[in-house]
């Protein structure tokens, strides 16, 4: 069989896919420990941005985390279910459902800080080097947002 030149470039030459199949790496690494905390990867991003700042509207939630209103309700039921978060409409603009934490989505913080410590195991890399790695990431993320046209996730108020 001859190689065609015009063809796909080959998966493992693609740093989309070097991207996209390191972040599926590292979800499998986190998934035991987001199962022993009853949440899945999606949901614990959810918290996450809820941990660093409560009391956020759905929109707001979803520009954060890149994801479209319709794509979050689901999750954001299920944690409401689960007796994590609470949402409610904005008493200012009925439009908006405003999402807290409950107490259990409060305490749910510490037992969810080993997350990054299983990364560190797995990858055999150092603290700063991930870090590194994490903002040429982030770098590139949002280069091609700009190139696009589109914003880049939301970044939190420092």
């Amino acid at each position: 069989m001859t190689e065609d030149a015009t063809g796909p470039v080959p998966l493992d030459d693609q740093l989309c896919f070097a991207v996209y199949s390191a972040g599926m790496a590292i979800q499998r690494a986190y998934k035991p420990l987001l199962d022993g905390l009853g949440l899945t990867y999606p949901q614990y991003l959810v918290l996450n941005v809820l941990w660093r700042e409560d009391g956020q509207t759905v929109g707001g939630i979803a520009e954060r985390l890149a994801l479209e209103s319709s794509t979050l309700t689901p999750l954001l039921k299920r944690l409401e279910a689960a007796g994590l978060v609470r949402r409610t409409r904005n008493p200012g603009n009925e439009r908006q459902v405003m999402v807290e934490l409950t107490g259990r989505g409060r305490d749910l913080r510490a037992r969810a800080g080993c997350l990054g410590e299983a990364l560190l195991a797995a990858s055999g890399q150092s603290p700063s080097q991930l870090a590194e790695l994490n903002r040429d990431i982030r770098r590139l993320r949002d280069a091609v947002y700009r190139h696009i046209g589109s914003q880049s996730i939301a970044q939190p108020e420092a």
